[in-house]
């Protein structure tokens, strides 16, 4: 159940980080409202992920998907492409997630 938590929690927080540039300082109503409920969605969920699966695993995995996930919207929605050496810093940091979730003993007490 807590991986299910922690997926409802990054799509809250990539809603969330979308949303945040279109709300004119918070002016705007709507994307206002989705910056707000995706933020209070995404940590209220990583808060119950985080009973069953470790905070270093439960972060890692939220910022590594919600990272990757943001920049992908953001060069479709906004046409912010990611050159050369963010996708090499992107995939630095996907290594990395994998590193720690799949090759360390972290949470295996």
């Amino acid at each position: 159940m807590g991986y299910l938590y922690l997926l409802i929690a990054i799509i809250g927080e990539v809603v969330a980080t979308t949303y945040l540039k279109s709300t004119n300082n918070f002016s705007e109503v709507m994307p206002t409202t989705y910056v707000v409920t995706g933020y209070g969605i995404a940590f209220y969920f990583m808060m119950l992920a985080m009973k069953t699966i470790p905070i270093a695993i439960t972060y890692s995995i939220w910022a590594g998907v919600g990272i990757s996930a943001i920049t992908i919207l953001g060069a479709l929605k906004y046409k912010e492409v990611p050159d050369l050496m963010a996708l090499i810093g992107l995939g630095l940091i996907i290594v990395g997630v994998i590193i720690l979730v799949f090759y360390s003993k972290m949470g295996t007490n």
